[in-house]
């Protein structure tokens, strides 16, 4: 369990990371992602990180949350498939990162 969660956080942050730089993600996802980066290393947090594990629990369930909405909310981008010559053929639904959604 724990192991595919960190697996999915992994892809995620990849995908955050090319869906930043893309041209066609919205600029609140950008904010979202800047401010999800700033709340990680900014030494404010909702429980100081004095208290041992609480402190730092609070910043793993924050930022993995944050990271999946940020994601969850990317667009799909619409895009011809150029090796077909069929017109009739529906276009190929990509994701940013290129890979069909579920």
């Amino acid at each position: 369990m724990i192991m595919t969660r960190l697996i999915r956080f992994r892809r995620e942050v990849t995908t955050l990371w090319h869906a930043f730089w893309h041209p066609l993600t919205p600029t609140y996802l950008k904010v979202l992602t800047v401010l999800t980066v700033i709340y990680v290393i900014s030494p404010l947090d909702l429980i100081t990180d004095i208290i041992p594990v609480i402190g730092w629990v609070d910043d793993v369930v924050i930022v993995s949350f944050a990271v999946s909405w940020i994601v969850s909310r990317l667009p799909r981008i619409s895009t011809t498939n150029r090796q077909s010559t069929n017109a009739s053929q529906a276009p190929q639904q990509k994701t940013i990162e290129h890979q069909r959604r579920k």
